[in-house]
């Protein structure tokens, strides 16, 4: 078990990814939480879906920012090297060859900081997952 020395939760991984304190209530405040360098990544990130699924409803679901039309279509975190996106394995079955360049497993994509975001391709990934799961 690992502790926390700033909160002093326990976890089972050593370093494990948490919130000391309440968690965010809007992607806003989990934006605002999170590292200076790593927030303009999270609002680009942000910035795309939401253009993408306007009328998608913004919520905090899983602790990490989410937008949800009847149900989660796209979830989005920040990690120490990389920005998680959470479309679902489905999404990552239906793009396999557009996201070849990225570290991939069961419903999730790791996007690096040290490259450039692929805009077309995230919105593209929440235009899908609107159509095959919130219609």
């Amino acid at each position: 078990m690992w502790k926390c020395p700033k909160c002093g939760r326990s976890f089972q991984r050593e370093g494990q990814d948490h919130y000391c304190g309440e968690a965010p209530a809007t992607i806003a405040d989990y934006i605002n939480m999170q590292p200076e360098q790593v927030q303009p990544y999270l609002r680009q990130v942000n910035e795309i879906i939401k253009s993408a699924l306007p009328q998608a409803v913004e919520k905090i679901s899983w602790s990490m920012p989410t937008y949800w039309k009847k149900r989660s279509l796209i979830h989005f975190a920040a990690f120490k090297k990389h920005i998680g996106l959470y479309p679902g394995p489905e999404a990552i079955e239906a793009f396999a060859d557009r996201l070849s360049a990225y570290k991939t497993s069961k419903g999730a994509i790791q996007l690096p900081y040290n490259q450039p975001l692929p805009d077309e391709l995230i919105a593209d990934l929440a235009k899908w997952c609107e159509k095959r799961q919130g219609s």
